[in-house]
């Protein structure tokens, strides 16, 4: 038996409440962006691993997992663990959700106080012109709609629902919606009206039978107030033969015999309401009429629906493209970056393997955005991998993927980088301390070989473009027997050199301006620029960290600066190797050519852990050699 269901966090839209998900006791949910979470979020503001919901001794628990943005509770920072009650409001990010232990605790619609002298003469929820009926049942219930009647209305129902399903926009989609009731039922007139905050209404559009359009009358407060109440469809008729009745501003003005008043809804969620009304005894409405105006407005809350869906896929999908190509731009105007951008330009458009060299810091993710963005695969997935960021035992795991119960702590199976990665680009940061015990199989799937998951024997062949990086110098630990010599060849196809920040040091106001724009539009902070003693300053720094760390001390500006322009005093800067400040050489120390001889020797074998062989490798020099340097400098192993 599947376990019980004891808890819901629900997503709040701006017209009611979107997808429901359910929690059960014993499992954590992880919430976030990344694809490995429990409840995915589309969402630029959440971090890949944002939150997770657990139930424990007896209640359930928010935990907030050292998110960038935070979390909220009812309004309120989650600065650790918090309890959650019913009716709870959970914000990540630009996500909000309301917490529940039962989905009958769901805030609803409050109940209308308005009233008029209408008399409602049939309420419906469902009809039956959503199922099909049996030729048998025609003959034996004089509920059934004569034949003729039938074949209309299924005709009518059968072109409306083509029409639908071909309109482009929500203004087609109404105009079909409109055509299509006034087609199957008696009304004079009839309109859309969409939901707006709180119960007010919005006219979309609304058709007159006759060929001169009249006024259209917006529908009764009495009605709109019972449909949004209930959801159901109503079917009202005016009672006012009382001389002080018709005198009544609201009756006098609508002059309505009979109208419907129908809800198009998407699961519990009102959309809008669907109006019609006639204003004679000879088109006066029927209670078929009504089933015919309901079953038109489920299916117009469906395509309505889809539509809205489709066109928040759009909108985010046109973000999460800006965002990409904001997070590949190269700035600045130097030839050294100039340099870079032909190179990407050449090698996009191919397949060759890149390794990409460069100081930490210098930009080498964004050159490989770069070449993915600028390449036929730039529909395709972008999966980035940080080799130093993962011990030995899980890069395998976190490149290949591994099937359940593959190893202790392998609860499900999970789909590796590589995979996750097909048609796309995968890069590969910091290459270079991929353990040799990886290095083999991965050497075999960049050769176009399929692989594996960990404890699986499926066969997975992937087309996959691979972008390495790294900044140390590959060559010496290939002649240190710690990389792999094919491995090194078969990823230096194209080699690509990002020079550090001092190289480039004219482009330091562009890149400075471009990140004072963006923590700008990120915090809604007012900054007109830098001035020139601050430019001043940043032209005249070092950069050991690179553009990382110069992004990195103008968002510190942005945070702790009052406005409106940045100064010198605001630029903090580090101190490390603060000696060669203002200068790109490095700082001169007196030495002799013996006592650099003596250090380069002991730092090798240190390097070495004291295998002497390795060691003369490395220097060059004969293993002879090397014995007696070490005695002539006296060196021990311990220094």
């Amino acid at each position: 038996m599947p376990p019980v269901q004891t808890a819901y966090i629900v997503a709040r839209q701006e017209n009611g409440f979107g997808k429901v998900h359910p929690l059960q006791k014993g499992t954590r949910y992880s919430i976030g962006r990344a694809p490995t979470n429990k409840i995915i979020l589309n969402d630029d503001l959440c971090s890949r691993e944002h939150a997770e919901i657990h139930f424990t001794d007896g209640e359930w628990i928010l935990r907030d997992l050292g998110s960038l943005n935070g979390s909220r509770l009812n309004g309120n920072p989650v600065r650790d663990e918090v309890s959650l009650a019913p009716n709870d409001n959970l914000q990540l990010g630009h996500s909000q959700f309301v917490f529940v232990e039962d989905l009958s605790e769901l805030p609803g619609i409050p109940e209308s106080s308005l009233g008029e002298r209408l008399e409602i003469r049939k309420r419906m929820g469902t009809t039956r012109y959503g199922s099909i009926i049996p030729s048998s049942a025609v003959n034996n219930d004089s509920t059934i709609p004569e034949t003729h009647r039938s074949e209309r209305i299924i005709a009518v129902l059968y072109q409306l629902g083509l029409n639908m399903g071909a309109a482009e926009t929500l203004e087609e989609l109404v105009d079909v919606v409109l055509d299509g009731l006034l087609e199957g039922v008696h009304a004079e007139v009839g309109a859309v009206l969409a939901m707006k905050e709180g119960r007010d209404t919005e006219l979309l559009a609304h058709r007159n039978r006759h060929a001169k359009a009249v006024t259209y009358h917006k529908v009764s407060g009495f009605v709109s107030a019972e449909v949004l109440s209930t959801k159901e469809a109503i079917l009202a008729e005016n009672i006012g033969s009382d001389p002080a009745l018709r005198n009544r501003e609201s009756l006098n003005e609508l002059k309505v015999l009979s109208l419907i008043c129908a809800p198009v809804i998407f699961e519990s969620s009102i959309l809008g309401l669907v109006h019609l009304y006639s204003t004679t005894m000879k088109h006066a409405l029927s209670a078929d009429d009504l089933e015919f105006a309901l079953l038109v407005s489920r299916q117009f809350g469906i395509a309505w629906n889809q539509m809205k869906r489709r066109g928040a896929l759009s909108g985010a999908n046109k973000v999460l493209i800006d965002s990409l190509r904001l997070e590949s731009e190269l700035v600045g105007e130097s030839p050294a970056l100039k340099q870079i951008e032909s190179q990407i330009r050449r090698v996009a458009s191919t397949n060759a393997t890149v390794l990409i060299r460069g100081e930490s810091g210098s930009g080498k993710e964004l050159v490989a955005r770069a070449i993915h963005q600028s390449s036929p695969r730039r529909d395709g997935p972008f999966v980035c991998l940080n080799c130093a960021a993962i011990t030995e035992s899980l890069l395998e795991s976190e490149l290949f993927g591994h099937e359940r119960g593959a190893f202790t702590g392998a609860t499900e199976k999970m789909v590796g980088k590589f995979e996750a990665a097909n048609h796309g680009t995968i890069f590969l940061d910091e290459i270079g301390e991929m353990p040799l015990s990886t290095q083999s199989k991965f050497l075999r799937v960049l050769e176009g070989h399929a692989f594996e998951r960990l404890g699986g024997n499926n066969k997975i062949q992937v087309d996959v473009r691979v972008v390495a990086a790294t900044n140390r110098a590959l060559e010496e630990a290939v002649r240190a027997g710690q990389f792999r010599k094919d491995l090194f060849f078969r990823l230096q196809v194209v080699e690509i050199k990002v020079p550090s920040l001092r190289e480039r040091i004219t482009d330091v106001p562009l890149l400075a301006d471009h990140f004072l724009k963006r923590f700008v539009n990120e915090t809604g902070r007012k900054f007109k620029g830098f001035t020139d003693a601050a430019l001043e300053k940043l032209m005249g720094y070092h950069w050991p960290g690179n553009v990382r760390e110069l992004r990195n001390v103008i968002e510190r500006a942005v945070a702790l600066t009052l406005g409106p322009i940045l100064d010198a005093p605001d630029i903090w800067l580090s101190t490390i190797d603060v000696e060669s400040s203002g200068s790109h050489k490095p700082v001169f120390k007196p030495s002799s050519l013996e006592e650099m001889e003596r250090k380069q020797i002991l730092l090798t074998l240190v390097h070495t852990d004291w295998n002497k062989s390795k060691t003369a490798e490395i220097l060059g020099i004969e293993r002879s050699t090397l014995d007696r340097k070490i005695k002539a400098y006296d060196l021990k192993k311990d220094e």
